[in-house]
């Protein structure tokens, strides 16, 4: 497995981290189908998801992979009037990363973060390496810290 940036920047902090792969597949890019490939429990697995603001600008989300946004508890935890997911194309030049492979750890800029709180349940979660096909396992905790995340309500 080749090292992917997330990687190398949790080596960096110090953060332990497993790191899993699985086949991509182009037709069903999903969380759910990642977690199915890696034989994990889908509360575990986290898709990392990129909103913007009305007020404070762009905002990182990250939540189990079955679950869906409620934009009114993230525009309420974000201090915005409403909050919209942006559009595909703006993904890739504002993070660096593409779709699939979305993670809240080295992302072009620092943006607001926020964990779904049930995360703190579980020892350890499973986010995006970086890259479409590689996840890293880690604790939410230090997650949290590394990212200057928030754990707050967001489905």
């Amino acid at each position: 497995m080749t090292k992917t940036n997330v990687m190398r920047l949790l080596d960096a902090a110090g953060i332990d981290y497993e790191a899993g792969e699985y086949e991509v597949d182009e037709d069903d890019l999903s969380g759910s189908h990642a977690a199915d490939m890696m034989g994990m429990d889908h509360d575990t697995m986290f898709k990392t998801l990129v909103l913007k603001g009305d007020k404070n600008g762009y905002l990182v989300c990250c939540i189990p992979v079955d679950e869906e946004l409620d934009l009114k508890k993230v525009a309420k935890a974000s201090k915005d009037k409403k909050v919209e997911m942006i559009h595909m194309k703006e993904l890739l030049p504002l993070t660096g990363y593409m779709r699939g492979g979305c993670s809240p750890i080295g992302m072009k800029k620092k943006f607001p973060t926020y964990i779904e709180e049930t995360a703190q349940i579980f020892d350890k979660i499973s986010i995006s390496a970086g890259q479409r096909g590689v996840q890293v396992i880690l604790n939410p905790e230090e997650l949290a810290k590394y990212v200057d995340a928030q754990f707050v309500a967001l489905i």
